[in-house]
C-alpha cells in the first residue's frame, strides 16, 4: 500500500512483533531473533526522525522482556501488547504520542490483522511484513528534510512517555502537575542553522497551525533577513528534559500593525499550554512598541484548536479576507492573564 496523493509523511511506524519484527513467536517458547531487514529499517527510519511503536499480540510482560533482552526496547516510544484488536492498540499509540492517525503506518505479517486495522482506521497505511526492508524507499517514509533534531526525536517522545507516567501518578490535578514541571520556553529569531527544522515544522504540524502555510528553506531565509518580518522559534524544556524546537511564528510589520502570518506549535506540547504562552508573548511584544496585534487564520480540518487558543489569548475576529479570518487584539480591553506555569526567556532580535 502507498499513501494517497497529498497524504502527510509518516511520523510513526507501528510494528507487529511475532513473525514481523522477529522470526518466531515468543509465547510458544521461541527465542526469536530480529530480522536483519527489520533492524536496518528501524535504524534508517529513526535517523529520519520517524518514530517506532509496537502493537503485538500476547502477554505484555513477556514481549517487553524479549524486547529488552534483544536490545530492541530502546527503539520504541510506545508499546501496546495484549489480546484486543490491533486497531485499538494503534488508536492508543496515536493518543499517547499525540499525533494524527493519518501520520501512522502499520506493518504486520498477518493479512487479517492488516485488514482489521485498515477497516477500522482507513487513514492508517498498512504494509505486509514482507515489505519491511523496502519501507525506507517509499515516499511515505521520506521527509523533505532530515534535521539534526530529527535524529533525536525518539528521545523527545520517550521523555514525554515518562512525563505521562508521572502525570498518571500525580493526584493534585492538572494545573498542579504543570506547575511541578518547571517549564521554560526560550524564544529567539531563527538563524541559518534553524531553517531546516523551521521548514520541517510547517510541513509536519497540522493541528496547531494557524494558516496551514508551508515555507521552504529559501523562503524562510528571505523572511528572516527582511527588516519587515520576524521569524521566531520557540524551544521548551522541563525537569524531564528538552522538548527541542516546538514552535514557529512568522510576523510581518504592516503600517502600525504587527501581523501574525503563521503561528504553529508541535502537537507534542498541546497539553502544556505552550501555544498560549507564545501568543501572549507576541501580543505583549507588539503592544510594547505601539503596534496593533493582528493575526490571520485559515480554517482547516485539523486546526480548530488553534483558533480556540487564539481567542483565549485575546484575539477577536474583525474581518474575513478571501478565505481567511482576520483577528485583532483590542489594546483597550483587558488582556487575558498570561499562563503562569511557564517561564519565558526571550533572545535578542
Amino acid at each position: 500500500m502507498t499513501a494517497a496523493v497529498g497524504a502527510p509523511t509518516v511520523k510513526c511506524l507501528v510494528w507487529d512483533l511475532d513473525d514481523t519484527l522477529w522470526d518466531g513467536v515468543v509465547l510458544e517458547g521461541d527465542d526469536p531473533v530480529p530480522f536483519p531487514a527489520a533492524l536496518r529499517t528501524l535504524a534508517e527510519l529513526d535517523r529520519r526522525g520517524i518514530l517506532h511503536a509496537a502493537a503485538g499480540r500476547g502477554e505484555r510482560a513477556v514481549s517487553a522482556r524479549h524486547l529488552t533482552e534483544r536490545r530492541l526496547a530502546d527503539w520504541f516510544c510506545a508499546v501496546q501488547v495484549g489480546w484486543g484488536a490491533k486497531s485499538g492498540a494503534v488508536r492508543r499509540i496515536a493518543k499517547a504520542l499525540n499525533i494524527g492517525l493519518d501520520t501512522i503506518a502499520f506493518v504486520d505479517n498477518d493479512p487479517v490483522e492488516r485488514a482489521e486495522v485498515g477497516s477500522e482506521l482507513p487513514m492508517v497505511r498498512c504494509y505486509p511484513a514482507a515489505q519491511v526492508g523496502r519501507l525506507p524507499q517509499f515516499r511515505d517514509f521520506r521527509p523533505e528534510h532530515i534535521t539534526a533534531e530529527a535524529t533525536g526525536r525518539r528521545r523527545l517522545y520517550q521523555a514525554e512517555w515518562r512525563r505521562q507516567e508521572a502525570q498518571e501518578k500525580y493526584t493534585e490535578g492538572r494545573q498542579a502537575f504543570l506547575d511541578s514541571l518547571d517549564l521554560v520556553m526560550e524564544l529567539r529569531p531563527a538563524t541559518g542553522e534553524d531553517l531546516s527544522r523551521a521548514s520541517e515544522l510547517t510541513v509536519r504540524t497540522h493541528q496547531l497551525n494557524s494558516t496551514g502555510l508551508t515555507y521552504g528553506i529559501d523562503e524562510l531565509r528571505r523572511l528572516s533577513s527582511s527588516p519587515d518580518h520576524q521569524v521566531l522559534l520557540a524551544t521548551l524544556r522541563d525537569r524531564f528534559g528538552d522538548y527541542g524546537i516546538i514552535g514557529l511564528a512568522v510576523t510581518e510589520l504592516v503600517g502600525r500593525d504587527s501581523v501574525l502570518r503563521l503561528m504553529l506549535m508541535s502537537c507534542r506540547v498541546v497539553s502544556r499550554g505552550a501555544g498560549s504562552v507564545l501568543l501572549h508573548h507576541l501580543i505583549q511584544q507588539a503592544l510594547a512598541v505601539g503596534r496593533r496585534p493582528v493575526a490571520h487564520f485559515v480554517p482547516t480540518e485539523a486546526n480548530r484548536n488553534m483558533l480556540v487558543t487564539m481567542r483565549f489569548a485575546g484575539y477577536r475576529a474583525t474581518a474575513t479576507d478571501e478565505e481567511r479570518l482576520v483577528l485583532t487584539v483590542d489594546p483597550r480591553r483587558p488582556l487575558p492573564k498570561a499562563p503562569g506555569h511557564t517561564r519565558v526567556i526571550a533572545g535578542a532580535a
